[in-house]
């Protein structure tokens, strides 16, 4: 199971053009400066033909005349000096403008790179809570990280040089081509050979690429998942299995890569081999043709720079499609998760009700995270405006799944959910999570400082409603004594606060935003006696004059609800006040007899001795 999660998602068949139209959209809010890159990368090529036309020139009418004594020495001289100095100059231009043009699409690139983290991003704080279910979170950093790197190559270094070598083997076919037709065909006369190779090189490439990404994807699931768990690996003396765990996916990364590796082995070689049999002809042909006297030394000398300039870009168009190659693999993974559908989105016409009471209201819920695998069934309840109320129940009898239904993390199959007499489906989602603030059994606390954690980036908490809010939940009491007090930094997930303490930073946090509905999800469960009677007091602090849901085990923390609710199997089997469910003897009564049959023993050992 472990590995089947950490595995990547199947792809179904993408098409490379149809993924690469997609990656160029991303280029279109800087067209402007593309077009610039362009421009200077045509240029840049166009100037690079030069070369191969000064040195005929140099042959033909100054070295081989002055070698013939046909040409005074002075004039050779002058002559030879005049076009070295315009080579000179072609390679000056070349650098200036190769300058321009690196520091241009690398440019792009980032900004591109920028675009597409924000979106990817963004992606995940709107994507269903369900997503994260399935999703390890390795895997989902390695979208933000890794395959967006992947990319940045493709747009720094791919698209536009293509442009670039496909007009470098443009001018270099068309000046041979001018000089001698015959002697161009025997320099393409291997491409067949060269299309051979690069189809046998893309086909296995693209399934190496493919596997890489794949096994980093699994590599950073597993990593992440064992950091994040390294107390509990310690504690179970774990260590050296999952040293033997990562091993193994760490040598399957290592076996993906090497397999790669070896289409790039055999690949360059055989480019190299080719373009070395074109050459090696056009010099056995040619060399015929200058002992024939058909064409000059220079023509022949020519050819054979502008055929090195004919296989130069064509071999870099194969590296670039390695690149292109690596950037689809990513893109596919990128894409697939943008085109994820987000489900759980505000309605086109949404609806709000006259005024924010609190009443919450379900009708007939019927819910089920897969299939009909119901966790809930034909659930039915009201609570009032300002009203307390308990869920109680064994582990996995759905008292979680009703909060998370009631802010909309997840969308009912049957029945209704009313907030204020309006269904949740028609509220705008940001004003309906609004109206709820939670505190969870496991505190999440950001990096950052305690104020910051208390206000969560709103700005229109002030900081003397951040440190009223920490008052009243007495919170202050041990923030006033850390050096910084309110500015204290916090480290990931709260690192060096107690359970206690990062509980009562997330009280002051839910009193501060204010809201209608107050969520209390296992908010004692993990914490000492001591510190929960002074968490009960800012409970009741925070509940006044609030819609109040709590989930509990403890059954010492709903007794003076207004109303508890007990649940079985995903079904309410009874409702009522505490001292109404213990005159009824049902399920509640035997859940708080077993809770207080052992303390009462304890107590009664205690007196006795």
């Amino acid at each position: 199971m472990a590995a089947s999660h950490h595995e990547e998602e199947q792809l179904g068949k993408l098409y490379d053009a149809a993924t690469a139209r997609r990656l160029i959209r991303y280029l279109a809010p800087y067209r402007q400066l593309v077009i610039i890159a362009l421009v200077l990368t045509v240029t840049v090529n166009l100037v690079r033909q030069v070369g191969p036309l000064l040195t005929k020139w140099a042959i033909d009418d100054y070295i081989a005349p002055a070698s013939r004594q046909q040409l005074p020495f002075d004039t050779a001289f002058h002559g030879i000096a005049v076009l070295a100095g315009l080579y000179l100059i072609s390679l000056a231009v070349t650098l200036g403008i190769g300058y321009f043009q690196d520091v241009l699409l690398n440019t792009i690139g980032q900004r591109v790179m920028y675009d597409l983290r924000e979106e990817i991003f963004r992606k995940f704080q709107t994507i269903e809570v369900a997503y994260y279910d399935k999703s390890p979170v390795g895997r989902l950093i390695t979208r933000l990280t890794t395959d967006v790197d992947a990319l940045n190559e493709l747009f720094t270094s791919g698209l536009i040089e293509v442009l670039g070598d496909v007009v470098l083997i443009a001018g270099a076919l068309g000046m041979m081509l001018y000089y001698s037709w015959s002697l161009s065909l025997v320099s393409l006369a291997v491409v067949p050979l060269l299309f051979i190779a690069t189809a046998w090189f893309q086909r296995g490439s693209r399934k190496g690429f493919r596997a890489v990404r794949a096994k980093i994807a699994r590599l950073n699931a597993f990593t992440q998942e064992h950091l994040s768990g390294a107390q509990t690996v310690q504690l179970f003396n774990r260590e050296g299995k999952a040293f033997d765990q990562f091993t193994g996916i760490n040598r399957e990364h290592l076996q993906a890569n090497l397999d790669t590796i070896f289409y790039f082995a055999v690949f360059y070689p055989l480019v190299n081999l080719i373009s070395s049999v074109g050459i090696a002809s056009l010099i056995w042909y040619g060399g015929g043709k200058v002992i024939e006297n058909a064409i000059t030394i220079g023509t022949l000398v020519a050819f054979l720079q502008y055929t090195q300039r004919l296989w130069m870009p064509i071999q870099d168009i194969s590296d670039k499609y390695n690149i292109l190659q690596a950037a689809v693999v990513a893109s596919e993974r990128i894409f697939r998760l943008l085109d994820t559908p987000d489900r759980i989105t505000s309605p086109e016409r949404p609806m709000l009700p006259a005024g924010a009471t609190g009443r919450i209201e379900f009708r007939n819920v019927w819910f089920a995270y897969k299939d009909e695998d119901w966790v809930l069934k034909d659930v039915s309840f009201t609570v009032e405006p300002g009203e307390s109320i308990a869920f109680v129940g064994a582990t996995g009898s759905g008292k979680t799944t009703i909060t998370n239904l009631l802010m909309r993390f997840y969308d009912i199959q049957r029945g209704e959910i009313l907030l204020d007499g309006v269904d949740i489906r028609l509220w705008p989602l940001q004003k309906l999570r609004e109206k709820f603030a939670v505190v969870l059994q496991d505190v999440f606390l950001f990096s950052g400082d305690i104020a910051g954690n208390i206000r969560l980036g709103n700005e229109a908490i002030t900081e003397e409603r951040v440190e009223w809010a920490a008052r009243e939940v007495r919170a202050s009491g041990f923030i006033e004594r850390l050096p910084d007090r309110y500015a204290t930094k916090v480290r990931e997930r709260g690192a060096g606060f107690s359970v206690g303490q990062k509980q009562l930073i997330s009280f002051a946090r839910a009193l501060a935003f204010d809201p209608n509905i107050l969520i209390l999800d296992e908010a004692t469960s993990s914490i000492d006696t001591e510190t929960e009677q002074l968490i009960q007091q800012a409970i009741e602090r925070v509940m006044a004059g609030r819609t109040s849901i709590i989930i509990a085990h403890r059954l010492s923390t709903v007794q003076r609800v207004d109303k508890i609710i007990v649940l079985h199997k995903g079904e309410i089997r009874e409702m009522g006040a505490h001292q109404e469910l213990l005159a009824h003897r049902g399920i509640y009564y035997k859940l708080y007899q077993l809770q207080y049959k052992e303390q009462a023993r304890e107590l009664s050992e205690a007196v006795g001795d």
